[in-house]
């Protein structure tokens, strides 16, 4: 994929944020079938940054506090935040 290409991609894919920039669902460029490595290294060289996964603060069942990782995960992550000007 070239850059228009990827660009004209994201563009259809994205939505606004509250930061001000657009959001990206990670299921979204996968399920688009794109190149994900190439769209990936776009993201990153436009200054694009995985969401931060809001961490439960709430433990469930009566040894939720022994089973929980406490917000660290290996877990890729679901949205790709791009700033304003990324896609224009």
């Amino acid at each position: 994929m070239d850059e228009l290409e990827i660009s004209t991609l994201l563009t259809r894919l994205s939505r606004p944020h509250a930061s001000g920039g657009v959001v990206i669902e990670r299921a979204a460029i996968l399920a688009a079938g794109a190149d994900f490595p190439a769209v990936m290294d776009w993201i990153t060289a436009h200054a694009g940054l995985p969401e931060e996964a809001v961490a439960s603060t709430r433990q469930r069942g009566l040894h939720g506090g022994r089973v929980t990782n406490h917000g660290t995960s290996s877990a890729p992550p679901l949205r790709f935040v791009l700033p304003a000007d990324a896609l224009h």
